[in-house]
């Protein structure tokens, strides 16, 4: 029977927060129970941020076939949201790496795991559609109220500024870095009719 290798994932959003050795424990004990050997255990420590180092780092043994699950100790240690999250396990997937969430008793070694990962997937999408209903709604609203969207016009209101050096013989690139501006808008400022 190959033995199985596992990386243990720890994270905490501060550094204040106590909570990494007691997931590091806990993900210990159930690899241990399990048979697995730990190749790797690693700790982030941040918020909300997107850029997750050991996680990264994790997802690249797993492309290099160094591992064969991750384990973490609950699943929001893992993910920003649910849709991070499916991604995450879809790749993970994708290489026949294994994820398990022991205080949620999430194991997609299992078959009852991974009918849960096919439903975790439908919650992703269903995230997904609420947040872009969100957005769009709130798009609409704000139209309505009369609301400008979009970047603001950063040239428009030196059109004349920008005609007055190109008469004075500046090239557009000049004329760009001189009023800080794209040299795009400054293309445009002078193919508008004056």
């Amino acid at each position: 029977m190959k033995l199985l290798r596992a990386a243990l994932y720890a994270r905490v959003s501060t550094a204040e927060q106590q909570t990494l050795a007691l997931q590091t424990a806990a993900m210990q004990e159930y690899a241990e129970r399990r048979g697995w050997t730990v190749v790797a255990s690693v700790q982030d420590i941040n918020g909300g941020t997107k850029h997750r180092p050991k996680r990264e780092e994790l997802i690249r043994m797993a492309k290099r076939r160094q591992l064969d699950m991750i384990v973490v100790w609950r699943l929001d240690r893992w993910g920003r949201s649910l849709s991070d999250v499916f991604q995450s396990l879809e790749e993970l997937h994708a290489r026949k790496v294994d994820f398990v969430s022991v205080t949620e008793g999430l194991d997609f070694t299992t078959p009852a795991g991974r009918a849960l990962a096919g439903m975790l997937g439908i919650f992703a999408a269903f995230e997904r559609d609420v947040l872009r209903e969100r957005v769009k709604t709130g798009l609409e609203h704000a139209r309505a109220k009369g609301k400008v969207l979009g970047r603001p016009a950063t040239a428009c209101n030196k059109v004349e500024r920008i005609r007055e050096l190109a008469a004075e013989g500046l090239n557009k690139r000049q004329i760009a870095a001189r009023l800080d501006i794209g040299r795009a808008s400054v293309y445009r400022a002078l193919q508008v009719p004056g």
